[in-house]
């Protein structure tokens, strides 16, 4: 770069608030990860492909755009985009809606549609996310799982983050009739879990007991791999379009892949028993969801970079992250651990004022619902709620982690970092 040109970049960080030393340790980080930016763009590459083919053997066409109201019976873009996703993520069938309305609301739906009372629900990587943890009954709600005669058993991870394959083994018996496996890590410092480990994971569930079903969380881990969970044995995954797949495009609405009687099940719980997938308006937002999931591979390659550079700037400085700059990546989760609730307030600050939208909030802890803590959340979104565009996140509580995530692209990720780091640093709370 010229120095003319340096000075001009310099100048326009400068004016949102970047100062000097933060700027030069941004480009310095930036130069030291090339190779591994690299990669994710070999990633998305990959993924784009596969993307394209799907649509190409389901012929999307310009048909598939149009809007249905009213009961949406022969909704050709709705049946076309759930049989792209079903190629794409090598299901029998699929169950993308808007009228799923969020994350939670998929694997709620997802669980709720194929356990009956009596039914035991296990998970095998710990606790589940906060928002879960209602819907399953372990903070009594109204409609939870446990209201419905259905029990939960747990098995925390070993402190090294590995799998209690004996406890596993312990837990599994006659009642076990799901396994839900979240790959991201949530509000919790532990590592995400790769493809490859869930495959291990299943496959030793099925050799206990071959007709449970293995269903995994996989929000926040879409097209961060070559692969997905139903192509090393899972059963059933869902997710939400607000996250990865919805390419920053989807203004809602959340989606189920797998087996047929699992999809089946779900369609049914979502609708009414009769009606299933039959029934379901796309109220003319399905162009949202095909471009988004065209776009996704690398609006996901872009979320990857930003976490990376976060975490070579803020290990660097001083903090515990997890994961560090040089492990592999199986979410676009980056988290942080500030150490204090002054901390985490001033990187959700600085995270907020790199927004385009909304830049001058200032968020405030509060009472979020599902969560049993106060929690601050940044997030200057075009979509509200939107965790693939920049956000941050976390509980106030020890060990006082802000989960950073997102950016439509990379060069916003990259800014509100370094707009994390200037607010840190003015408030005297990070030397540099």
């Amino acid at each position: 770069m010229t120095d003319n040109k340096a000075a001009l970049y310099k100048e326009i960080y400068k004016q949102l608030g970047i100062g000097e030393k933060i700027y030069q340790l941004g480009e310095r980080a930036e130069a030291e990860l090339e190779e591994r930016f690299s990669q994710f763009d070999k990633t998305a590459e990959y993924n784009q492909l596969k993307v394209i083919h799907a649509m190409q053997v389901n012929k999307v066409n310009a048909e598939c755009f149009q809007a249905t109201s009213g009961y949406g019976y022969n909704d050709l873009g709705r049946k076309t985009l759930e049989k792209v996703y079903t190629t794409l993520f090598c299901g029998e069938d699929a169950l993308v809606r808007p009228q799923i309305t969020c994350g939670t609301h998929a694997l709620a739906l997802a669980l709720s549609s194929n356990l009956r009372p009596g039914d035991e629900l296990l998970s095998p990587v710990g606790k589940p996310y906060d928002t879960l943890e209602e819907v399953i009954g372990i903070r009594p709600s109204t409609g939870s799982l446990a209201e419905y005669g259905i029990t939960y058993k747990q098995v925390d991870l070993l402190p090294d983050g590995s799998f209690d394959y004996e406890k596993i083994k312990k837990s599994i018996h006659d009642k076990t009739k799901l396994v839900t496996i979240q790959r991201s890590k949530g509000y919790q410092t532990r590592p995400s879990l790769s493809i490859a480990k869930i495959g291990e994971l299943i496959a030793f569930i099925k050799s206990v007991k071959p007709e449970v079903i293995c269903m995994v969380d996989n929000c926040y881990g879409e097209f961060v791999e070559e692969k997905e969970p139903l192509e090393v044995g899972a059963d059933l995954m869902a997710g939400s379009l607000i996250k990865n797949p919805g390419g920053g495009l989807a203004p809602i609405g959340g989606y189920l892949v797998g087996k047929k009687s699992c999809i089946e099940n779900a369609a049914y719980r979502l609708t009414s028993p009769g009606l299933g997938k039959e029934v379901g308006a796309n109220l003319g937002i399905l162009q949202s969801f095909y471009q988004g999931l065209f776009l996704a591979p690398h609006v996901v390659a872009g979320a990857l970079k930003g976490a990376v550079l976060a975490a070579q700037l803020y290990k660097a400085a001083g903090f515990k992250v997890v994961p560090d700059n040089r492990e592999s990546r199986h979410d676009i989760i980056q988290a942080v651990e500030l150490g204090t609730r002054e901390g985490m307030i001033a990187f959700c600050r600085g995270i907020q004022a790199a927004a385009a939208v909304d830049s001058y909030v200032v968020p405030e802890p509060w009472a979020m619902p599902g969560y049993d803590s106060d929690v601050i959340m940044a997030a200057g979104a075009f979509v509200q709620g939107s965790s693939i565009e920049l956000s941050a996140d976390g509980p106030i509580k020890p060990p006082f982690a802000v989960f950073f995530q997102g950016g439509l692209t990379y060069t916003h990720a990259k800014l509100g970092i370094l707009k994390s780091m200037q607010n840190l640093a003015d408030g005297g709370i990070l030397k540099v």
